[in-house]
């Protein structure tokens, strides 16, 4: 009984982390140190010759920068079922599939306990800084979470996405639980095989308690936003089945059925309250608060290329706060929000000093070398070094670099983050763009925020219609000279070809970076491309993440789509039903 009762220690969570963010870099000293010392036995970090050394600067000495695919062999051989020590002394039983929208195929990362008591230490850490804002007490949690099945490596390792690796850890229900964000649904939904029966069964569920729902939440804002999307579409066949207490047919799975069978009873009354309310909302704007009205906040991850879907996202929430969550991948975590009170877009990460070893690579222009051999004097561009945790500066750039218990050493993870600030003395970040995600032919370098606001600029366009931008997505065409972006659109209703002519032309005139305005000028690269695609073909494109095994709540849309993801770049060429050319230039 002691262990359902149990609620966090807030006060606690508080006092330790500014204990250790006041001396982060010893914290970072000591984390680096039980890192390789718990490691420095496998053949990785033998190759390295560190000869049982663990200080910061024979680590940095010795052990490269990598990326994924330089880790890939040994990550493989693990997946494989090597007996002996690869990349961590103790076995690697678990591997997450990272969400493969980027290159179209998901990569195999270690998952281990260790990684799952880092997850639970940022959810805790930003619960705690995030209850002292809003505080719950006594409620459920509307969570549209979903877990696909694991399968088995060749080596008889469980695979599948970081979600579902945490959602089917024992430890995470336990959680959830003690920060009273217990999910409404029952396993069977979160664990069902269809992802369009556990959404629809996870809005029954939130209807059923709708008194009792304190939050609202995802892994990411897209879900939420596709949640209520449906709910605009289904709301007459859910309010049937609550007034009859039978579940519609549409939910076939007959372990889910079960499970429903026990929270749904007939309910005419509050059939008749759902329908009073959705009949009284103005294009469903305030649906949340009006179906939960003792909702607090919706939470999920609203940074970086989640920010699309916030305006819709506050057309449904009205005044009820959204506050993203924590900063981290599937190769591991880096930071928790904890300034809940500020909005999505200025949201800032803390880097917990003790959840990995952080390096970071300034972004500034490459550094010129001056070099003089036999008299001449030549240039080498280089990379600029790795600065640590504390040395970062406020207001510059950084590609983020992890060293995770979880067998990654000196990983590029490919994040661009800035320095917002310091809490004592750990850095807040800012999330700022994939650093490989980007829209370039020849001088031109457009990152994913610059597409970002270069459709939020031309979608205001449609706005004044009463319309928008369903989703989006790009695409570098090459295959006639000179290439030339193609923009991919999904919009709400109909557009007349002027304004989508017009749009055309704003989305061109938005991509502000020197050099694609003086290639455009001088057309070494050529006009841009507005392709609207038929409605629902964004919903294809999740269907075939969702074929590949993704699951829907670590689903991103790919933003930028490289021609090795020929199957996605088939499904939106194939559905183009109006395009157009830029005049802007």
């Amino acid at each position: 009984m002691l262990e359902k009762t149990e609620i966090l220690d807030v006060e606690k969570l508080l006092g330790d982390f500014e204990l250790m963010t006041k001396d982060a870099e010893n914290v970072q000293r000591e984390t680096l140190k039980m890192i390789l010392e718990e490691n420095g036995c496998a053949e990785y970090l033998q190759n390295m010759g560190l000869n049982d050394r663990t200080d910061p600067e024979s680590f940095k000495a010795c052990v490269p920068l990598v990326t994924h695919k330089d880790l890939e062999p040994y990550i493989q051989r693990v997946a494989d079922g090597a007996f002996s020590p690869i990349l961590t002394r103790k076995p690697i039983t678990t591997i997450s599939l990272s969400s493969g929208t980027t290159q179209g195929k998901p990569k195999f990362v270690p998952f281990n306990d260790e990684l799952m008591e880092t997850t639970l230490q940022i959810y805790r850490t930003s619960f705690a800084f995030r209850n002292r804002e809003f505080p719950i007490e006594n409620g459920k949690a509307l969570q549209f979470i979903y877990s696909s099945k694991q399968s088995k490596t060749k080596g008889g390792l469980f695979a599948g996405t970081a979600t579902t690796n945490v959602f089917r850890n024992s430890q995470f229900k336990k959680a959830m639980t003690v920060m009273q964000s217990e999910c409404c649904s029952p396993d069977e939904v979160i664990f069902g095989p269809d992802f369009h029966q556990s959404l629809y069964c996870h809005l029954l569920c939130g209807l059923i308690f709708h008194e009792e729902i304190q939050l609202v939440s995802s892994t990411f804002a897209h879900s939420i936003v596709l949640a209520f999307r449906t709910f605009e579409q289904v709301w007459e066949e859910l309010c049937d089945d609550i007034r009859e207490g039978v579940l519609t047919s549409r939910i076939t799975f007959p372990s889910v059925r079960s499970a429903m069978a026990k929270l749904l009873k007939p309910n005419p009354e509050l059939a008749d309250l759902i329908e009073k309310k959705c009949s009284r909302l103005s294009n469903w704007y305030g649906l949340i608060p009006e179906l939960f009205p003792n909702v607090k906040y919706i939470y999920g991850i609203m940074t970086g290329s989640m920010e699309p879907y916030l305006k819709k996202l506050r057309h449904y929430a009205a005044d009820v706060p959204l506050i993203s969550a924590d900063y981290g991948s599937s190769e591991g975590w880096i930071g928790a929000n904890i300034n809940p009170s500020l909005p999505p877009e200025s949201t800032t990460y803390a880097v917990l000093p003790n959840i990995g070893y952080f390096e970071f690579i300034p972004l500034k222009e490459n550094v010129e070398e001056h070099m003089q051999e036999n008299g001449n004097v030549s240039f080498l561009s280089t990379e600029p070094k790795p600065v640590g945790l504390t040395e970062v500066k406020v207001g510059e750039e950084y590609e983020v670099i992890i060293t995770s218990f979880a067998g990654l050493y000196r990983y590029r993870l490919g994040d661009v983050v800035k320095v917002m600030g310091f809490h004592n003395s750990t850095p807040e970040l800012k999330f700022v763009c994939r650093r490989n995600l980007m829209l370039t032919i020849n001088i031109d370098k457009n990152t994913e925020k610059d597409l970002q606001l270069a459709v939020e600029e031309a979608a205001k366009l449609i706005a004044e219609e009463k319309l928008e931008v369903i989703d989006f997505s790009s695409n570098v065409d090459v295959s006639s000279d000179p290439g030339h972006y193609v923009i991919f659109w999904e919009i709400s209703g109909e557009v007349s070809d002027e304004v989508l002519k017009e749009c055309c032309n704003c989305l061109d005139r938005s991509f502000v970076d020197a050099g694609y305005v003086s290639s455009r000028k001088v057309n070494a690269i050529g006009p841009l491309e507005l392709r609207v695609v038929w409605k629902g073909t964004f919903h294809k494109i999740l269907d075939h993440y969702l074929g590949l095994g993704a699951v829907v709540s670590q689903f991103k849309t790919p933003r930028c789509v490289e021609p090795t993801n020929n199957k996605v770049l088939q499904i939106l060429c194939d559905n183009v039903a109006k395009n157009y050319f830029s005049t802007a230039f």
